[in-house]
């Protein structure tokens, strides 16, 4: 994965996904519509990422993202899901979410079971948390991109 593709800014509106992220997995996660996943660069490849994310300009929060096809549940669309590392009061679809991915956790995965899965899902949020907390990355959270 290059690193020069990052750190990468994205925004768009919230659509409605699988629904899988909340009622499987216990981690729910905003996606983006289609032109939002085709604009990203060639460098950034399928995988899980983490970064800051703010929903219609509000309090910028951490973040993981997944890109890919969702090989767990045999996707053949390439999707973008953030899963924002705070508890909103109501679900924002139609919302603006920005993004700025700032660090590549792991390639996608096939998981052997759903416990698997999920175990690796919290594994990717706590280092997620853990990098974070790096001055290098805490700079964002008052970047431009959040408030213009």
């Amino acid at each position: 994965m290059s690193q020069i593709a990052l750190p990468y800014f994205a925004k768009g509106e919230v659509v409605k996904g699988f629904g899988r992220g909340s009622r499987e997995l216990g981690c729910p996660t905003a996606n983006y519509p289609e032109d939002v996943v085709k604009k990203l660069p060639n460098e950034i490849e399928c995988g899980v990422y983490f970064g800051v994310a703010s929903v219609d300009k509000g309090e910028v929060h951490d973040m993981v993202l997944s890109i890919g096809y969702n090989p767990f549940y045999n996707g053949t669309v390439r999707t973008m899901e953030t899963h924002v590392l705070h508890t909103f009061e109501n679900d924002f679809y139609g919302k603006e979410l920005r993004v700025v991915l700032l660090g590549f956790i792991r390639p996608q995965i096939k998981f052997n079971s759903l416990e698997e899965f999920k175990q690796k899902l919290r594994e990717d949020i706590a280092y997620a948390s853990n990098e974070l907390q790096k001055p290098e990355y805490v700079k964002y959270k008052n970047d431009s991109f959040f408030t213009d």
